[in-house]
Parts: C-alpha cells; sequence; structure tokens
C-alpha cells in the first residue's frame, strides 16, 4: 500500500469499493489511456464498467438505487479514477453535480423520474451554466426563459458543457424573472431531457461538435444553442422560479471538491511515475534519486501530495456535516490544482527529454494539469471566495 494519500477513519464499505475501484484504475484504465487519449476517443468500455460497480449511483439514496454514500466516498473515487486518466472523472463529475442538485433540491415526482435512472447510468447528468463571454460573472446570464402558456421558451447559448453530447439530462441555469432586487434572484435552473449525439437533437435545441481541447481529451465539451426551445414548467428544478443561483452553488460546492480530488489524483500519478523513473534512470554511475537534487524534488512533491489530499478530505467532511465549506472548499480546490501543476511538471523535469515524448504518461499528464487551475473558476475566483469567507469570519471589532 502506497504511503501517499492516506484517509484515516473510513468505514469497511469505504475502503472496499475504493479497493475495488483502484484495481479497476490499475488493470482498466492506466493501461488503454494513453491511446485513448492521443486518439480522442470516448471510453465507452470504460463507462460500461463503471456502470457495472454502480459508480454513477455512488451519491444517490439507496431508496432511488444508489449506494447513498457521502461526498467524501465520491471524492477518493474520484481520486483513484483521477489517477488514472482525468478524462473518466470528467464523465462522472457533471453526473454527480446533477444527481447532488436533484437529491437535494428537487420535487419529490423529479427524484422519483431521475434518481432510479441515474444511479444505473441510464440517463447521464450534465451541468450549464457558463456562457460565451461571461467568465465568472454569473449573474449576467443571458441565456433567457419566457413563459408561454403553460411551459417557457429558451433562448440564448450555454458554454462548456463536458458530456454535452454524451448527456441525456442538462441542469441549466437561465433567466427567466426581471425586475428582482438582486440579478441572482432572476435566475432559475432547468432540468432539460434530451437525446445523445450532435446537431439538432431537439426541435430548438441544438449541440455543436465538441469543442477542440490541448488536454482533457476524450470525454466531450460542446456548447448548447437554443432556439425557441419549448420546455414544460415541470421541468423547473423545484418547482420554483428564482432559485437557480442557490441550487448551481450548492452544486459548484460538490464540483470544486471534485476538482480538488481530480488535482489529487494527477499529482499522485505525476509522482509515482517520477519516483519510478528516478530510480530506474541512471547517471554518473548511480540512480538519479540518489542525487540530492532529485531527492529534494521527490521530498517536495511528495509534500504537496500529502497537503492536497488532506485539504481535499477536509472539505468533503465539512460537506457531508452539513457545515457550510465553501471557504474549505475554495482552499481545497485552489492548492490542490496549484499544487498538482507544480508537481507535475518538477514530473516532467525529472524525466528530462523523455517527458517530452508522446511516449511516456508525463506528456499528457502536463497537458491534463493545466485544466484543473480554471476548471469550477480560476486560482483567482477561489482567493475572492477564501478571502470574503475570512473577513465575514474574522470581521474587525474596532
Amino acid at each position: 500500500m502506497a504511503r501517499l494519500a492516506q484517509t484515516a477513519g473510513l468505514t469497511d464499505v469505504q475502503q472496499e469499493i475504493l479497493a475495488t475501484v483502484r484495481s479497476f484504475v490499475d488493470k482498466e484504465i492506466i493501461p488503454h489511456a494513453q491511446a485513448l487519449e492521443h486518439g480522442d476517443t470516448y471510453p465507452a468500455d470504460i463507462v460500461e464498467g463503471m456502470k457495472e460497480m454502480g459508480l454513477f449511483g455512488l451519491t444517490i439514496p439507496e431508496s432511488y438505487g444508489g449506494l447513498g454514500e457521502s461526498l467524501l466516498t465520491y471524492a477518493l473515487v474520484v481520486e483513484e479514477i483521477a489517477r488514472g486518466w482525468m478524462s473518466v472523472s470528467g464523465v462522472i463529475n457533471t453526473h454527480f453535480i446533477v444527481a447532488h442538485m436533484i437529491k437535494q433540491h428537487a420535487t419529490d415526482a423529479q427524484k422519483q423520474h431521475f434518481l432510479p435512472r441515474m444511479a444505473t447510468g441510464e440517463v447521464r447528468g450534465a451541468f450549464s451554466m457558463s456562457e460565451p463571454e461571461l467568465g465568472s460573472d454569473v449573474a449576467a446570464i443571458r441565456t433567457k426563459a419566457r413563459q408561454d402558456g403553460d411551459g417557457f421558451v429558451i433562448d440564448g447559448q450555454k458554454m462548456w458543457l463536458t458530456n454535452g453530447g454524451s448527456s441525456t439530462l442538462v441542469a441549466t441555469l437561465v433567466r427567466t424573472d426581471e425586475g428582482a432586487e438582486r440579478p441572482h434572484q432572476n435566475l432559475t435552473t432547468f432540468l432539460i431531457e434530451k437525446p445523445t449525439g450532435f446537431g439538432e437533437v431537439l426541435p430548438g435545441l441544438t449541440i455543436p461538435g465538441k469543442i477542440e481541447k490541448m488536454g482533457y481529451k476524450g470525454v466531450d465539451t460542446t456548447e448548447m444553442v437554443f432556439d425557441g426551445f419549448r420546455v414544460g414548467a415541470d421541468a423547473i428544478l423545484g418547482g420554483e422560479r428564482g432559485k437557480g443561483f442557490a441550487h448551481m452553488m450548492d452544486g459548484v460546492e460538490v464540483g470544486r471538491v471534485n476538482v480538488a480530488a481530480r488535482a489529487c489524483g494527477i499529482a499522485i500519478r505525476a509522482f509515482e511515475l517520477a519516483v519510478e523513473y528516478a530510480q530506474q534512470r541512471t547517471t554518473f554511475g548511480k540512480p538519479i534519486a540518489q542525487h540530492q537534487a532529485i531527492a529534494f524534488k521527490l521530498a517536495e512533491m511528495a509534500t504537496k501530495v500529502e497537503a492536497a489530499h488532506l485539504m481535499m478530505v477536509n472539505a468533503a467532511r465539512l460537506k457531508d456535516s452539513g457545515q457550510r465549506n465553501d471557504v474549505e472548499a475554495g482552499m481545497a480546490k485552489l492548492i490542490a490544482s496549484e499544487y498538482c501543476a507544480e508537481v507535475t511538471q518538477e514530473s516532467f523535469r525529472i524525466h528530462g527529454g523523455y517527458g517530452y515524448s508522446k511516449e511516456y504518461e508525463i506528456e499528457r499528464l502536463m497537458r491534463e494539469a493545466p485544466f484543473l487551475l480554471i476548471g469550477e473558476g480560476t486560482s483567482e475566483i477561489q482567493k475572492t471566495i477564501i478571502s470574503r469567507g475570512l473577513l465575514r469570519e474574522y470581521r474587525s471589532r474596532g
């Protein structure tokens, strides 16, 4: 058993789940990740394997056919999967966020309609908040749903949908009401069911082709265009307009723990590759791991892996306890993503010229790590969230 990134206080069930996932990663993901990633190929067989293990229902309550596990279990599973290939963790990330939002905020009818099929992976979730030119200013969303009889008509364009083509359910944040006291009170989340695929998948709903990316390949990232798309009022999450911002922020807190977990997984793998290579590669008559310059790099890398893992676990446990965790999730996401980039780059340097070759796994990690610096909010956004939380808690009494 590896020494790094161990988690104290896990139940026997949690340990069994993680052991099963780790074995699956070692046997079914790592041996195939390079070829699939370089071909930008969707990991269909791997996804089927995750369905068979019940991973799509990991956090869905047992009463709806899921495993009923905690956010901590989910985060540790994501860490293991990202260690194998980050794109695979992306397949389940948006699904988990949408399942969490439905579990916490949906009507009973919506829960009955979606959660049992989400638990089996029959329904696959995607999460749509961003828009072109929107950035992090969520309150400035332009995509609008106007009421038309008993339903709504949606017009606008959404951006950066992970699993946009392969999902069958998209939780989408749009503008509904005008004139609310605050801009975010004009936003509503719709649960939009659609078929898989690209092009005009439903009248008025188009999923253009995949966006080409530097890394994070295999999983599809798309836009979503609404042009007179009609949807019923029963598609509003929770059945109440104007609550979408709160719903999405709850989901984003889960997403930030997820990104921290993915960063931990990549950093762990980068360290594993570096420490193995450093013991095999020899210069001046001895393995490079015995040169102080390399040994010190390994020590610093391992310390960063451990620190990021502990902060990620703390943020997940806080969310599970029902406490507010926006600051802790922001801290975990900030440090895990930054440390991931640093550890991956040090591993790349330890590999020397071979790290620049596509034959070596570290080349792929070097293209994947930067995504985590921007996914679910940039480092600068995390610092904004953290500082606001700190000032709230440490308000001056002077």
